[in-house]
């Protein structure tokens, strides 16, 4: 069984899951967990995997629309290394400062390979779920698309520096609060814009047609070999924590103008498939 067939059993014994977060008394929760192997590309720097690490909990936070106030993390490595140790309680707490959060602290626990779970809580009235999205509206994504692969291809290069900079996102709370009121539902992009796409079309009951060019980042091409590489990156790689959201389209101007960031409307949501150009886009994306 796989991490996506997992979660769909899960989710028959749990009201109210497949949101970025869970909902509780006007407090939004959610946690992650990151493994050295499979998130954290050689030349990774500690405080980069601090400050990714809880990034990813904090997007999730943002996708809901609501303010992030705290998070934690549980560090586990074979040892405890001071400077390394340090290194990602610095990231850890400079990516909570960057949007109005605090890093409130954690747990340490033996491990033989570097594992961080970390969890996010946030606070909103109004949170914004996957399934409000209606035929007409518009499909917008916040950003550039394409950071954490570009940042992948830099890593197997050997340039550490600027991969370990593309790597450190800034988790869009700020946007999401904007957009909160606005959006009829939204995620992040963790999986994929694709994947992304295809879950909130099925959260939503209905379709995705999106068109081209797309919000690619322009890092990626500095890496990507043509224009399927560069599609690639920005559509099906993942791990960018830009939201994905759909809008009225009455609404489209008044979102653009409150969010801080770059939001592109990129399609339109319709009755039923998911589309690029006109052809089926593949549900396909990152996976744990």
């Amino acid at each position: 069984m796989d991490e996506r067939a997992a979660l769909a059993m899960i989710g028959t014994r749990l009201p109210g899951a497949g949101d970025d977060c869970a909902v509780v008394d006007g407090q939004v929760l959610t946690t992650d967990m990151l493994h050295e192997t499979t998130d954290f590309p050689d030349g990774t720097t500690r405080y980069t995997a601090g400050w990714r690490a809880v990034g990813a909990s904090l997007s999730d936070v943002a996708a809901m629309g609501a303010d992030a106030t705290a998070a934690v993390a549980v560090y586990g490595a074979p040892t405890f290394e001071a400077d390394a140790l340090t290194a990602f309680v610095e990231g850890a707490s400079e990516v909570c400062e960057a949007v109005g959060a605090e890093y409130v602290g954690g747990d340490l626990d033996g491990h033989d390979e570097f594992t961080v779970a970390t969890t996010g809580l946030g606070r909103t009235d109004e949170p914004v779920l996957r399934s409000g999205a209606t035929v007409g509206d518009v499909v917008c994504v916040t950003g550039t698309l394409g950071r954490s692969g570009a940042g992948l291809r830099l890593f197997e290069r050997g340039d550490d520096e600027r991969a370990n900079e593309l790597f450190r996102f800034e988790p869009r709370v700020e946007a999401g609060t904007a957009l909160s009121g606005i959006a009829t539902a939204m995620m992040d992009s963790s999986d994929g814009l694709a994947r992304s796409l295809h879950q909130l079309a099925g959260a939503s009951d209905c379709g995705m047609a999106v068109e081209t060019p797309l919000p690619i980042d322009d890092s990626v091409d500095d890496v990507a070999d043509g224009s399927d590489e560069r599609l690639e990156l920005g559509a099906f790689f993942g791990e960018d924590f830009e939201l994905v959201c759909t809008v009225p389209e009455d609404e489209v101007e008044r979102a653009r103008t409150a969010t801080p960031c770059p939001l592109t409307p990129i399609g339109t949501v319709t009755e039923a498939g998911v589309t690029l150009d006109g052809e089926s886009l593949p549900d396909r994306g990152y996976s744990h």
